[in-house]
């Protein structure tokens, strides 16, 4: 979060010089929604680091209602001016992405029980490590850290490569078919298929075609969020969606009171 307030704050907070703000104050982030708290603890290690003693706070995958206090935190005005901001505004954002997951997730396991909701790389630059905190908080996997902790095989590679060579390693092999005919083709050799924008009916025929016992688990992909998670959750064993990153963040409110 230091980066986050290196850009909101570069130099000095001209209003409290202006107004020369002196003295010790409380700091309030109020939720007007109900939510999932997600990263108050990330919160919190920030603002001890700029002597900020945190009071209260809801912990992550906790749920809390419409008007409550999900942070507090105590110490010098001048800094809590400082990281009011980015403070409220990252809890915004992340509240809103474990109540969106935890939404998703409800909606396909009414579907399938069994079902892993799983969310992509496709993180807001910088806020990655929040991000994949509030999808967790939220009931929700992660398909993919980074491009690191991971094999999967996609369109762009097999356009590249043409063939995808004999493999023994430790990691799971991922890949992405462009057919049915290429999904047929890679059952023997997959841990995991994945499948982008296919129809639901070529989904049900390709499950009905694969022995349950010894098929890779299909993971779905593609324009999959509240209005049609159920039906991919059917016939599916993974559901690989970028839909709770862009979650409308929370309507937040802080009050900062002199303390003394």
């Amino acid at each position: 979060m230091e980066d986050f307030l290196n850009e909101d704050c570069p130099f000095e907070d001209e209003t409290t010089e202006f107004l020369k703000i002196t003295g010790a104050g409380t700091l309030q982030i109020i939720s007007r929604e109900q939510g999932i708290a997600a990263c108050t603890e990330s919160v919190a290690e920030f603002h001890r680091a700029h002597n900020i003693e945190p009071v209260n706070f809801i912990p992550t995958g906790q749920a809390f209602d419409a008007n409550t206090v999900i942070y507090s935190a105590r110490g010098p005005l001048r800094e809590l001016f400082r990281v009011w901001r980015v403070s409220q505004t990252l809890l915004s954002i992340t509240c809103a992405i474990a109540k969106k997951t935890d939404a998703l997730v409800t909606l396909a396991r009414r579907a399938n029980p069994d079902i892993t909701v799983a969310t992509t790389r496709k993180t807001h630059p910088g806020m990655r490590k929040y991000e994949l905190c509030a999808v967790r908080a939220g009931g929700g996997e992660i398909h993919r850290n980074s491009l690191s902790d991971s094999i999967l095989v996609t369109t762009n590679h097999l356009n590249v490569s043409g063939q995808i060579p004999e493999y023994s390693g430790l990691r799971h092999l991922e890949i992405e078919a462009r057919s049915m005919e290429e999904a047929l083709k890679y059952v023997a050799r997959a841990d995991i298929l994945l499948l982008d924008h296919f129809e639901l009916y070529e989904l049900e025929k390709l499950r009905a075609a694969l022995e349950p016992h010894s098929r890779p688990r299909l993971a779905v992909t593609g324009d999959i969020d509240e209005t049609n998670i159920e039906e991919y959750a059917r016939v599916s064993d993974i559901i690989v969606t970028s839909a709770p990153y862009y979650a409308t963040p929370l309507n937040m409110t802080a009050e900062i009171h002199r303390s003394r």
